[in-house]
């Protein structure tokens, strides 16, 4: 297995994080509202951040300068820094070293 604690993690890489790992990730695809990052969450998780959790996040994530927002409307759009890109693509690549085996020797259990 690869020793993935060569270099410390990410601070988005801890479980407390994973919420802005996971906005992080959305971001690097494109730029997106609030709504639409917690919509997308919902669709690849199951469960939608509420808005207590994902709007702090998202503003603890602009004060580090990973991301920055602009008002288009009445919608304030998030898009990722140049930092706030470096660091999520720092962040995959440690969870895809830390947990990738974990990942790809799972199988589900299928119910017959």
């Amino acid at each position: 297995m690869a020793d993935c604690c060569e270099n410390p993690p990410p601070d988005c890489c801890d479980m407390r994080g994973m919420l802005s790992f996971m906005i992080l990730w959305l971001l690097l695809r494109r730029d997106m509202y609030g709504q639409e990052i917690a919509e997308e969450m919902g669709r690849r998780r199951g469960s939608k951040p509420n808005p207590g959790t994902l709007y702090p996040a998202l503003s603890e994530l602009e004060t580090k300068g990973l991301v920055t927002s602009r008002q288009e409307g009445r919608r304030k759009v998030y898009s990722l820094t140049e930092e706030g890109r470096a660091g999520a693509v720092e962040a995959c690549e440690y969870f895809c070293r830390a947990y990738g085996d974990i990942f790809a020797e799972f199988q589900p259990r299928v119910e017959a």
